[in-house]
């Protein structure tokens, strides 16, 4: 298949109810925040986590659709493989320590590389380790996703009701004067929430760069595909309830792009909804309202008349 040949960009909203969507370990898991504003952040890596997640789990088995940054993987036995199909004939591949490309073979691993690991080819990837595949600059790029107004976090506090081991219970039972039948240590432990947020990323596809990756539309589609369905194949307590709530594209219809970026993201905005009224999120009554605690909460504005000429707007959900 061909590969895309319009450039894109994308507003991407989705929401956390009840949950963390994207912790700071650092920060004993404290979701993560701008300090200036108190909205919330989602980093890129973390969607794009949720987005290779996807493509393994529907494309599963399909050669074309490896994952390269997958969790317990060995980056360098997977450059391993660019290398045997290059030197089919060269024994030293399988135990060497390090392996550089020739001049010719520079071309060979990359595109090795991008035809076989979706994320890749999508993402792209530095792959100068000691078994060198180079770098690799992918079409596809996300932003860190902001909360549209700020957030709350609340931190709160779990009890685990039972014992490691039988050593643990009898110590409990022993040091507790007063018996109660428990054979527990109450191990008290902390959850940090959201209780509710709705976030706003942006993406770029170009399709200048998917020229080298080999970047297809059947790609596209899985990406769209992902961005939708991602969260359902996520579900933890820890992230409570995260959805897509709408995927807005806007297509060129060349290359190299017919508009900038940052003007059609302005042709979509997020306002607020309370009693049948629609608030601008800047505007000085919004900081009387109730917290938003839902979707409906917010209304998505779309301004298709201002949409430039050799772009098309396309709400995809």
């Amino acid at each position: 298949m061909p590969v895309i040949q319009n450039r894109y960009e994308f507003v991407y909203l989705f929401d956390v109810t009840n949950g963390n969507p994207n912790g700071d370990p650092d920060a004993g898991n404290l979701p993560r925040l701008d300090p200036e504003t108190n909205k919330g952040l989602v980093t890129d890596v973390c969607l794009k986590r949720k987005i290779r997640n996807f493509a393994a789990l529907s494309r599963d088995g399909d050669p074309r659709y490896g994952i390269y940054v997958q969790e317990g993987a060995i980056l360098n036995e997977k450059h391993r493989a660019a290398y045997r199909a290059i030197r089919p004939d060269d024994k030293e591949v399988e135990s060497a320590k390090k392996l550089s490309p020739k001049e010719a073979e520079e071309k060979a691993v990359r595109q090795f590389m991008c035809d076989n690991f979706f994320d890749v080819r999508s993402f792209g990837a530095v792959m100068s380790t000691s078994i060198n595949c180079g770098q690799v600059r992918g079409p596809v790029q996300l932003s860190f996703a902001h909360s549209v107004e700020p957030v709350l976090p609340l931190e709160i506090s779990i009890t685990r009701m039972a014992a490691t081991s039988e050593k643990e219970a009898k110590e409990r039972k022993e040091g507790d004067p007063v018996d109660d039948g428990r054979r527990d240590n109450r191990t008290m432990g902390r959850k940090h929430i959201v209780p509710y947020g709705l976030y706003r990323g942006h993406g770029y596809i170009s399709a200048k760069l998917a020229e080298g990756t080999g970047f297809d539309d059947d790609d596209l589609d899985l990406l769209w595909t992902a961005l939708e369905g991602m969260f359902d194949h996520d579900r933890s307590a820890a992230r409570g309830e995260m959805a897509g709530r709408k995927l807005v594209l806007f297509r060129h219809d060349s290359a190299l792009g017919n508009a900038p970026a940052h003007r059609l993201f302005d042709l979509v905005t997020v306002q607020r909804h309370f009693q049948g009224e629609d608030y601008e999120l800047d505007s000085p009554g919004v900081g009387n309202l109730p917290p938003a605690r839902r979707f409906s909460d917010y209304r998505i504005a779309l301004d298709a008349a201002r949409v430039p000429a050799g772009v098309t707007m396309i709400e995809r959900f």
